[in-house]
């Protein structure tokens, strides 16, 4: 039990990361201590961003949606070029009550979901595969950086000629978009944790799936959590490549037809609405960073 509480609170002056993987070990081997760490974590969470962050990031945004407004009503920009706010709001409206909306916006969802979640496992795998053992890194790590360079877009046209224009192809470029951000950054993070921490799991008794469980895989965190916001970003591009090349339905192929049919104001609609979704995407993965890696939350500067 001693050897425990030792091996966890080395950990933890190691690296903040090691502090947060050997969290649960310091409560469950010192009860008497948990009471106050709970408390600081407790307060650390309540803390909230100021009204002036806010503020800032959402001047810019809100200055461009002005300088909109302003020049689509005092006629500067021409609306057969580009749509005023209240046109692309009326489009927006039309759309939901009809259902066409939801009816494309759910086949996307759908597809970047099956996508995604094939090619980030893949990834994720391969990268810790790679990233723990050498022969793993020598039979895998050159071919799939020979294989990263390879655009997605340049294999679309040759998935179509292989599957049709139903659904595998278009799953498969999304999961090929999602797959390399994730193993490198994965990769590299199990790759370059730090020796000192290394040292300091095996000094007190970490080998094997312990070291991998306590001190490999959080210190690689940080870098993951960066591919997986990168993944998330690429899959949305190969969604919209995907989808514009024969799809039935989704998003892309709603705008391929406001295109034809020479409707801009659909157009900005479907632009902005994978503008939020690449916004909620990265809110996502701050808040998984959040919950990840509270040090860096607590340790920040008001």
């Amino acid at each position: 039990m001693t050897t425990g509480t030792t091996t966890s609170r080395a950990l933890a002056e190691a690296s903040p990361v090691g502090a947060a993987a050997a969290a649960g070990t310091v409560q469950a081997t010192a009860p008497g201590a948990a009471g106050p760490r709970t408390g600081a974590t407790s307060s650390g969470r309540r803390k909230r961003r100021s009204p002036r962050d806010v503020l800032l990031r959402a001047s810019v945004p809100t200055a461009i949606l002005a300088l909109w407004f302003l020049g689509s009503a005092q006629g500067w920009i021409d609306e057969k070029q580009f749509p005023a706010p209240w046109q692309v709001g009326s489009a927006f409206v039309e759309l939901v009550s009809t259902g066409v909306l939801w009816e494309n916006l759910s086949v996307s969802l759908g597809r970047v979901a099956v996508g995604f979640a094939i090619g980030g496992l893949l990834g994720l795998t391969l990268g810790v595969v790679a990233g723990l053992f050498r022969l793993g890194d020598q039979l895998l790590d050159p071919t799939l950086q020979m294989l990263r360079t390879i655009p997605f877009l340049a294999i679309a046209p040759l998935l179509i000629l292989w599957f049709g224009i139903d659904e595998r192809p278009k799953i498969i470029i999304i999961a090929a978009a999602a797959l390399f951000p994730l193993y490198l950054n994965t990769h590299s993070g199990v790759r370059n944790v730090d020796r000192k921490i290394l040292e300091a799991g095996k000094v007190f008794g970490l080998r094997g799936l312990g070291l991998v469980r306590h001190v490999i895989l959080p210190e690689a965190i940080p870098s993951v959590l960066v591919g997986l916001r990168v993944s998330l970003s690429v899959s949305l591009l190969a969604l919209i490549v995907a989808e514009m090349s024969n799809a039935p339905r989704g998003i892309g192929f709603l705008m391929v037809s406001a295109q034809q049919y020479f409707q801009m104001d659909v157009l900005v609609v479907c632009v902005l609405i994978y503008a939020v979704w690449g916004l909620s995407v990265d809110l996502v993965v701050r808040l998984l960073e959040r919950v990840l890696l509270p040090y860096k939350r607590l340790g920040r500067k008001p």
